[in-house]
């Protein structure tokens, strides 16, 4: 595992909140997009693939609401490390959660993936 900075791990898991939610504002606007389908196309074809996506949708929110906990939590670990010895903080390492480094890069690759499958049929269906 990889040791870093205090003040660098918690710009890490300050930015990937920050990602989370705009990717979790992302989804509403696909979300209206797939209203916007919907109406204006009723093919069988098109509304199995609208249910495909919501599905997906609330999928990918269900994660990001599971990513932000943790790190959340990790956060939380972070302010206790400090607590615990408050001298020098910018100066100490602490263990990156490696896990967690691997759910966010997961999450990330799927949710790319999702985005460019969503856009692509957001472009044919009309």
């Amino acid at each position: 595992m990889a040791e870093k900075y205090l003040n660098e791990l918690h710009k890490e898991y300050t930015k990937w909140v920050k990602h989370l939610n705009f990717y979790k504002d992302e989804i509403g606007t696909f979300k209206h997009r797939l209203e916007e389908i919907i109406t204006q196309n009723t093919k069988t074809e098109i509304t199995a693939q609208v249910e495909h996506f919501q599905n997906q949708f609330i999928r990918q929110n269900e994660v990001i609401d599971t990513l932000k906990h943790d790190i959340n939590a990790a956060e939380h670990k972070l302010v206790e490390n400090a607590k615990a010895n408050n001298v020098a903080t910018d100066h100490r390492k602490a263990e990156e959660d490696a896990a967690l480094v691997d759910q966010m890069t997961m999450f990330k690759k799927i949710y790319t993936d999702l985005k460019e499958e969503f856009t692509r049929f957001a472009a044919d269906a009309l």
